[in-house]
Parts: C-alpha cells; structure tokens; sequence
C-alpha cells in the first residue's frame, strides 16, 4: 500500500491541474513583465507611418497572427482599440437615427447609444467564443467576428415608425399651414424591441439548417441585391437627408412650426434645409474621409470614418453650430437597464421583422466567410459549416438578448475584416480588447452625450460614405454571380422592384385606401403588408428569393456556346465603337 502525498506534493490526481495552472501563470507572468511579452516583433513603426502619394513606400510586412497565436499586449491592446475605432461610427448611427425620428429626449438618446456600445461589446464576446453546445452544434464563430448594430433593422424601423404615426399608434401634430409635427413616441421603440425579440427565434431555427441548404436558397445574387439595396436606401433615406441638415421634419422645409429650420428652431445656429452651411460641413467630414485614405498611417486608414467625425465636428464646434445640453446631460457613467422601455409586439411589424432576421442571416454567411479568408482560415469542409451554423446561432441569439439590452438586433460586422487584412492581426486577443473598449465607451456616458452633439449635417457626410460602403459590399457579392441569363433574369426583376421603391418611395403608399372600415386583424395584415412594399431591399430580397426558388436551373452551357457568346459580344462591342468613329 502506498503512502499517502505529503502536504508539500499535490495529489496525483490533481497533479496535471495544478501543472496547467503553474504553466499558465508562468506565462502570464513574462508576457506583463517582459518587453517582448509588451511589445513583440511588430513593426509599429509601419502602422504609425503616413503615406506619401507617388513614392514608393518600402517598409516590412509585420507578422501574421492567428487565432490562437502568441500577440504581444501592445499589439493586442493597440488593433482591439483600433477594431473598435473602425466600427464605432457604424455603432452609433442606428440609435442617433432612431432617436431623431421618434424626437426623443437628448438624456434617452444618450442612453440608447450607450447601450448599444455595451450590448455589442458584450455580444461580440459570445461570437468569438465557439461554445460547443451538442455535437458538432456551436455558438459562436471562433473567429474575430464582431458585432454592431444592423443597418437592415434601421430602413424596415423606419418604415414600421412611418405606419405607427399614420395610424395613430404614435401622437403627432397638424400645424395651421398642413404640416405634420411627428411628437415623441418612446412607445414604437418598445414595440421594435419587442417584435425582434421574437422573430429573433427564426433565425435561431435557420442555424440548425445545414449551411449548404440556406446557400442554396440564398445565393450571392439573393444576398448581394439585398446589401446593396440596404446600403442604397440607408444613402436615400438618412445619408443625404442629414447632409442637408436632418431627416426630420425639417427635410420639407415648412414654413411655420418646431422644424421650419433644421434641426430645428432651438438650436444654436438653424438654417433651411440644403443650406449652403450645412452642406459645406458635410463635404468638410467627406473629403477628410479621402484626405485620410490618401495621406493616413494604415492605423488611420482604418478609422478614418471617426477622423471625419473629428475633423467636422471640430470645424462646426468653432462656427458655432455645436450645442452642447446633451454632453451635459448624459450621466458620467452608465449602463444597461438605466432607461427601459415597455417592450411589446406590434403585430403588422411580424412580417416585416422576419424578413429582417432571414436578410441578417444571407449577412451572415458572407461576413464570416470574408473573415474566415482573411484569418486564413478554410473555407471549405466541416470547420467551416459549424462556424457558418454557429454564427447564424449567435445572431439569432444576439437578436434575443439585443431586445432585452434594449438595443435592437446585432448582427455581424464586416467592416473588421477590412482591419484584420491590413494589420494581419485576426488573434482573438485583440478581439477581447476591442470588446473591453466598446464597453467601456459605452460605461462612460459623456462620450454618448459627445456623440449626439454631432450636428446632423457632420453626421451625414460620413454616414452617406458609410452607407454607400455597405453598398459596396453588395456590389462585391454580386461579382461572385456568373451572370447567366437566369442570374441577370433574377437580379434585373429584384432590382426593378427595390430602385422604383427606392426613387418613387411613396408608390404603395395608398394601396389599401380604398379599404374602408377594415378589422382590427386586417388592418394589421394591410400595415404589414405595406411596410414590406415600403422597404426597398425587403421587396428587393422577396423577389429575387421567389424567382431563385421556381426558376428552373440553366443546363450547364458548353464551350461552344461560351465561344459564339464571346464573339457576339465582340461584335456588338466593335460595331458600337466604330458607330461613335464614325460620329
């Protein structure tokens, strides 16, 4: 019989625990204590240093790090900062917007960005995770996936918002020239959250769906038409509109009443909308935009949508067009749950929200596909699946928790990868660190209240570049499309929907006037239906989905048939050319 361990010897069976923990904090000890656990062999320098247009700038490509690797704290701390810097604009937009078009008060407004900081620091947490939950069913993608709040919720929000004051479900106004008031209503905002928290539930039900099969269904020409519709009417709808100095009712220029000038008559220097002002305050934010693509350190590059915030804020701030009431009133520190709103469903935005969750979904798989290339990660095979499934889960999820973080859906970010790519960093350590900086901007109140004293017009000229990115975006996954005759079929009948709805938004505005007395349930299916014919990439996406769905597949075209394609191409090509010579 063997003797029992003596105190100074761990048990055998604890042994190899105790031996990890020893390794560990070993290891944590020399990366806080070293200068190489600081600052590693990165070229530091290469990331801080400008570019000179037209000369040749020669520098050494720093180290690639994985997933799992080994990263200096300096680097860690310094691409987490930057990663949270590159999305920061794209995160405090949505709650801005929606506060602008409910006219709610600047210490809710505050609280509504700060919450949507803390939720998507939080929630991008989850993603990066990759908890095994049953088999080869995951949460999370395992990747440097992030986070941030869905541009798809604001256009279809908006929309739901136009019906709720239409029918009186949110209070309004009608001034003695005939111009409607819209008042604040913090109640539609409720019923968003409410609605997505339940819809939330089909994108969960989707992420047990085998990814090639929702591939199948959602194609790249299904997920790139819808993209590039978000982008387009976000651009038409809220980009522009605040360029010339708001979205509110000030667009329309009214000649008596609270938003005769934009934003409005109280603030410190209004002026009519379109004025010369406000669009000289967007184009200073834009074209610092481009200055920093030019001239910027790849650091600066990858923020340069808060360089022009900056830049534009600091030229408004000294013309006077600043008001500062909502960097007084945010709190110092905050957190969730600080303002709360009464969560309820609002019935025809079912329809409509559902929509959204299968659009987040086509996101989705495109997003985490561009992460996985970037992070030199497969593509391909079983790993890939279980990370598509399981960030189709974390977003399903996201949008639950989202509601109940009174933030609405979160759903993956691309705009990381753009990071990822150039700083060849994709180690989840700096995933963490850019989460710890989003929840602490978030934590900290006053940068909310900095954030909402941005005039719309700042606002608008980087967020019509934002939103014509994610456009962009769309362009990109249409450029996977072999522009078949039945793909070009396909995307020309989504297309003829979304741009008529897009140009001519107010085309099935009055499609069920002549329905009168309507029951309380059909009433709901007409709003229902009526804010899916209102929202551009919604129809855009129905469209392309039906027709991908009933439109016999094309037999696969011989190379005989590629070669007489190309020479009528190129003879169509040169009859055109020599038809302009000849003019």
């Amino acid at each position: 019989m063997s003797a029992p361990p003596t105190i100074d010897q761990p048990a055998p069976s604890e042994s190899p625990r105790l031996l990890l923990l020893s390794r560990k904090a070993s290891a944590i000890g020399r990366k806080v204590t070293t200068r190489h656990g600081w600052i590693g062999d990165y070229d530091y320098r290469w990331l801080c240093t400008p570019s000179i247009p037209f000369f040749r700038n020669r520098h050494v490509s720093p180290p690639f790090y994985g997933l799992d690797s080994e990263i200096p704290l300096l680097v860690a701390i310094t691409c987490g900062l930057q990663h949270a810097l590159a999305m920061l604009a794209g995160l405090i937009t949505p709650p801005i917007i929606f506060a602008s078009s409910l006219n709610l008060d600047p210490e809710t407004s505050a609280y509504m960005v700060s919450a949507s900081l803390i939720g998507c620091g939080i929630l991008s947490l989850v993603q990066m995770s990759r908890l095994r939950i049953w088999r080869n069913y995951y949460l999370g993608t395992g990747m440097l996936t992030v986070v941030g709040t869905s541009f798809a919720t604001l256009s279809t929000a908006s929309a739901i918002f136009n019906v709720m004051y239409s029918n009186g479900t949110c209070p309004s106004t009608k001034g003695q020239d005939g111009t409607i008031t819209r008042l604040a209503c913090p109640d539609a905002y409720g019923y968003v959250l409410g609605t997505s928290l339940v819809c939330a539930f089909l994108e969960i039900f989707m992420s047990m769906v085998s990814p090639k099969v929702l591939q199948r269904i959602f194609p790249p020409m299904v997920t790139g038409t819808v993209i590039l519709m978000i982008g387009a009417s976000l651009v038409g709808t809220s980009g522009i509109p605040n360029w010339g100095g708001g979205s509110n009712g000030c667009r329309s220029r009214p000649e008596t009443g609270f938003f005769q000038l934009c934003p409005d008559i109280a603030a410190p220097k209004p002026r009519l909308w379109g004025s010369p002002e406000f669009i000289g305050l967007g184009f200073v934010s834009f074209i610092s935009i481009i200055l920093t693509e030019i001239f910027g350190s790849p650091f600066l590059k990858n923020t340069s949508i808060i360089v022009g915030l900056v830049v534009g804020c600091i030229v408004a701030g000294a013309a006077g067009y600043i008001d500062g009431s909502s960097i007084r009133t945010a709190p110092a520190i905050t957190f969730l749950w600080v303002h709360t709103f009464k969560i309820r469903v609002y019935a025809p935005a079912i329809l409509p929200m559902l929509a959204v969750y299968v659009s987040l979904a086509m996101e989705a798989i495109g997003d985490i596909t561009a992460s996985a290339e970037v992070s030199r990660l497969p593509v391909q095979g079983e790993e890939f699946d279980t990370r598509i499934q399981g960030g189709i889960l974390g977003d399903g999820l996201g949008g639950f928790l989202s509601a109940l973080f009174t933030v609405t859906p979160l759903s993956v970010f691309a705009q990381n990868n753009g990071v990822i790519a150039i700083t060849r960093c994709a180690s989840r350590a700096a995933g963490r660190w850019c989460c710890f900086f989003l929840i602490l901007f978030g934590v900290l109140g006053k940068i909310s209240g900095v954030f909402l004293a941005i005039p719309n017009s700042v606002l608008g000229g980087v967020t019509t570049f934002l939103f014509a990115s994610v456009a962009t975006s769309g362009l990109r996954v249409l450029a996977y499309v072999k522009y078949a005759r039945r793909d070009r079929f396909i995307i020309a009948a989504a297309l003829c929907f979304g741009f008529g709805d897009l140009l001519v938004p107010d085309i099935f505005t009055h499609l069920f006037d002549g329905v009168r007395n309507p029951s309380s349930g059909l009433a709901g299916l007409l709003d229902a239906i009526e804010i899916l014919l209102t929202t551009p990439f919604l129809l855009a996406g129905l469209v392309a989905t039906t027709l991908n769905l009933i439109l016999p597949q094309e037999d696969k075209p011989s190379e005989e048939m590629y070669d007489a394609e190309r020479i009528m191409e190129n003879a169509e090509t040169g009859s055109i050319h020599k038809e302009r010579s000849n003019a």
